[in-house]
């Protein structure tokens, strides 16, 4: 993905807000990509674009798997009891 280009050209399309890798400690074969977009139309837009049939491509090729989590950004923020554990 890095080395092709095309986590960076993900990054500089419209309305992504991140796009990086992130390798566990425990497990080498484990890598949690955190991507984020402004919004659902975004997320759509990019779903739609030819760049998936790369990503499906390297996916066969090197038959990798994956375990999906959506989160959502909590609208109310963080409440005061969770604050104390988080050191700014």
């Amino acid at each position: 993905m890095e080395k092709a280009g095309i986590a960076q050209r993900i990054r500089d399309e419209k309305g992504n807000e991140r796009y990086d890798y992130f390798q566990s400690l425990n497990d080498a074969e484990t890598i949690l990509l955190i991507d984020s977009w402004r919004d659902q139309a975004a997320l759509d837009a990019h779903h739609a674009s030819p760049m998936m049939d790369e990503l499906a491509a390297l996916r066969e090729k090197y038959d990798l798997h994956m375990k999906v989590e959506r989160y959502v950004t909590d609208e109310q923020g963080m409440p005061a009891g969770d604050q104390k554990f988080i050191r700014k």
